[in-house]
């Protein structure tokens, strides 16, 4: 039977690769076909997608449930398996297979539609992700993966192009003051395994345990560079707190308690991941910076 790639995928890829995406979508049912055929796999379900992966539910030849998971080998992806291997199931899915070439995968079978979102008690929740950040960024980064101190380099040197692109006062000041806190920590970047993309979305309930981790960008670096996505993600909770500022530094200190982090160190990092998602969207063509951006840098810089 012939795979169906999803709709929603394929405009994904054309909106994010344009002819790269349609090449790739084009030639998707026949790289499901080959590994289903070389892994002896039988489909056994709905597929599920993301962004740019298609994740199909397999049986493997004894019965055993898996996913195998299609996509492109980019910058993005290409050293998932490595970074999996690496944690061999330690608080992350576990990978039972993979081919470098296509970037294609076989993995543990989770619950795509179980992830810690659903779960209703936010802090429940935090605990959760932090538990999992905490075993991930135990174990130091294999060679070759890219590295926080080169991406802060980077970013440092977008600045001032970015400065001269927004519009407001406000904005200019904010990117310059995140510079500013990386400008301080590049030279120490350090050598953990990141996930880099850790959010309750990338995290699906399990049967080996009951939440692990999916999806990771990797990179090498400090620990404190993975906490924003927890402090954006759920904001309506922040919001409907009243007191915007004391929530996030409450899911922030919770976090850096738990990790056993520098509160500081921790402080500038997460600094430096709202420059970076703030450059990334001004490169997009944005020319005001994300209110929640700077609404938690606003709250962050109270620890540095």
């Amino acid at each position: 039977m012939r795979i169906k790639v999803p709709e929603a995928l394929t405009e994904s890829h054309l909106r994010y690769e344009r002819d790269a995406g349609r090449a790739w979508n084009a030639g998707l049912p026949a790289l499901a076909e080959r590994f289903l055929d070389e892994w002896n796999l039988r489909l056994d379900g709905e597929p599920s997608h993301g962004i740019v992966a298609l994740v199909l539910p397999v049986l493997r030849a004894d019965g055993t449930p898996a996913a195998l998971k299609l996509q492109p080998v980019t910058s993005e992806t290409a050293d998932e398996a490595k970074a999996l291997r690496t944690w061999a199931g330690d608080g992350s899915v576990l990978l039972l297979d993979a081919d470098p070439d296509t970037g294609t995968m076989l993995l543990e079978r989770l619950a795509p539609g179980r992830s810690l979102s659903g779960v209703p008690d936010v802090l429940e929740s935090l605990e959760v992700l932090t538990g999992l950040l905490r075993r991930l960024s135990a174990h130091p980064a294999p060679e070759g993966l890219r590295l926080l101190g080169d991406l802060a380099r980077d970013m440092l040197d977008g600045v001032d192009d970015a400065v001269a692109k927004v519009y407001t006062e406000r904005d200019r000041y904010w990117l310059r003051w995140c510079a500013g806190a990386v400008a301080e920590l590049v030279s120490e970047p350090g050598d953990r395994l990141l996930h880099w993309d850790l959010h309750y979305d990338n995290v699906l309930a399990g049967e080996r345990e009951p939440w692990l981790a999916i999806d990771p960008k990797p990179l090498a670096g400090d620990p404190g560079f993975e906490l924003l996505p927890a402090l954006w993600n759920r904001w309506d909770e922040m919001i409907a707190s009243g007191d915007v500022p004391r929530a996030v530094l409450r899911r922030f200190d919770f976090m850096v308690d738990a990790l056993g982090l520098d509160p500081r160190r921790a402080a500038g990092w997460t600094l430096g991941r709202v420059l970076q998602n703030c450059l990334w969207d001004v490169a997009g063509g944005d020319r005001l910076l994300s209110e929640v951006l700077i609404r938690i840098a606003e709250a962050v810089r109270a620890r540095w």
